[in-house]
């Protein structure tokens, strides 16, 4: 192991979250001096030598190892947690272990929305959310075992060259609202709802993940501060301290469905402070759906839902789901199989790519 070697796994460990900077800084100093870096884990840092060797093995976690667990490749990367394809040694059956990252783990509230979210994925009972099958901890390292879906997002599939007719769209967001419903029926708000949180299994069902945002309806964050991804925003929601409201969730699905049909984003500034003053002042572009040779129902489909006032929204999952209900069963233009893929082919089969 060369000095170079020990520079590279000390930037790992801090990019992964095991040290921070300001922490690191001096251990860089003595490593340019000359030192070894296991022995300044040990001596500096306070970490015990079975530490710094399973760090080592584990490349500070990017290949993890948990007791009963077989790990067989990385499903996905976000911004608070990794997803492995593992293989229960107990039972043999195959699972998806989300792995909060060191950065989150050591902060108080993120760790309880992690343990939040996964006590509630084992209480909610919905064929179009996965399957939570509870949270652990395996020394310094937690963890939640989820249901393995094979197939991927609307995003992934977009960024793959996927296009989406507006029929398949209209049916991939009606299942999306009946499982927003049935949340909201347990008085629950997603709070994150966007092409990335929105799978289709190898079969072509819609599932909604990652409930990591998700609040009691009328819940207020403390800090006024706005939560989930300020693309998907409402109004309200941008503007911080609004209470969690249903007519958020549909706001956001809206900005999917729009995203969905013309391929980008109905807000995108230079900077988040800037996509968000966008989400309060402008008015959605009535060109972007115009040129597309849309139908008139799917923009106003669209309209409503992402309108400015809340109190213009649709007030309810069920009047949403019977509107666009009403459309669909008007519609002979396109023969769709059950699993939602048009039979012109224009969706691929989704890729394996995550769980």
């Amino acid at each position: 192991m060369t000095a170079e070697d020990d520079v590279r796994f000390l930037a790992l460990l801090v990019h992964r979250g095991h040290l921070a900077r300001e922490r690191a800084e001096p251990l860089l100093r003595e490593l340019k001096g000359g030192a070894a870096l296991d022995e300044l884990l040990v001596n500096d840092v306070g970490w015990d030598d079975a530490k710094v060797q399973k760090m080592r093995r584990t490349r500070g976690g990017e290949e993890p190892e948990i007791p009963g667990y077989e790990f067989l490749g990385r499903l996905g990367l976000g911004g608070t947690a990794e997803v492995f394809r593992v293989r229960e040694k107990k039972t043999g059956r195959s699972l998806a272990l989300k792995i909060l990252n060191g950065h989150c783990t050591q902060n108080p509230s993120m760790l309880k929305d992690f343990v939040s979210e996964a006590r509630l994925l084992e209480k909610l009972d919905h064929p179009g959310l996965v399957r939570g099958h509870g949270v652990a901890k395996s020394g310094g390292t937690y963890f939640s075992r989820l249901e393995l879906i094979e197939g991927s997002t609307l995003l992934e599939l977009q960024e793959s060259g996927t296009q989406f007719p507006e029929d398949g769209a209209m049916r991939i967001i009606l299942e999306v609202a009946e499982v927003l419903k049935y949340m909201a029926d347990n008085n629950l708000v997603h709070r994150d709802v966007k092409p990335g949180n929105i799978m289709l299994d190898q079969n072509g069902r819609v599932r909604l993940i990652d409930l990591g945002f998700c609040a009691a309806q009328n819940t207020r964050s403390m800090d006024d501060s706005a939560a989930g991804t300020v693309q998907y925003l409402s109004p309200e929601q941008a503007e911080g301290g609004a209470a969690a409201d249903l007519r958020s969730d549909i706001y956001s699905l809206g900005v999917t469905l729009f995203q969905l049909i013309i391929g980008k984003l109905p807000f995108e500034g230079e900077d988040d402070q800037d996509t968000l003053r966008k989400h309060v002042m402008e008015s959605l572009s009535s060109r972007e759906l115009k040129s597309r040779g849309l139908s008139p129902h799917l923009h106003y489909f669209i309209e409503k839902m992402m309108a400015k006032d809340a109190e213009v929204r649709y007030q309810s999952w069920d009047e949403l789901t019977a509107d666009i209900k009403s459309n669909l069963e008007g519609r002979d233009s396109l023969d769709y199989s059950k699993d939602l893929r048009p039979k012109s082919g224009v969706f691929r089969r989704p890729p394996t790519r995550r769980g």
